[in-house]
């Protein structure tokens, strides 16, 4: 499954090492975090994990929550919840290239 690749990992180290790069935005949900990452950013298979103009919506496996809670959490803090009790993680991706950026929102369930 796409979501679970070390593509998204990798992006989501990078954020978190420079949080300052990224656009992050709160959307009308207190669960969900949404970021702009500029595209300039190499990622690994780009046309499988940030499709042009189209979204990429998976749930993260559970032992791939399991191993990576720390990096969830430093996400789950930019949303509008306080106890970070989420058993699910779903990751939606794409890329917009006329704003030439990639999206990345995690849904925290």
């Amino acid at each position: 499954m796409a979501s679970n690749s070390d593509s998204i990992y990798n992006v989501m180290f990078y954020i978190a090492h420079h949080p300052a790069e990224i656009t992050f935005t709160t959307p009308e949900y207190t669960n969900v975090v949404r970021m702009g990452i500029p595209d300039r950013i190499k990622v690994a298979n780009p046309e499988i994990y940030f499709p042009d103009n189209k979204l990429l919506v998976n749930r993260f496996q559970d032992d791939f929550v399991a191993k990576n809670g720390n990096l969830l959490d430093f996400f789950f803090d930019y949303t509008e919840k306080k106890v970070p009790n989420y058993h699910e993680v779903w990751v939606s991706t794409a890329h917009l290239p006329e704003k030439q950026a990639y999206f990345l929102e995690l849904s925290f369930e």
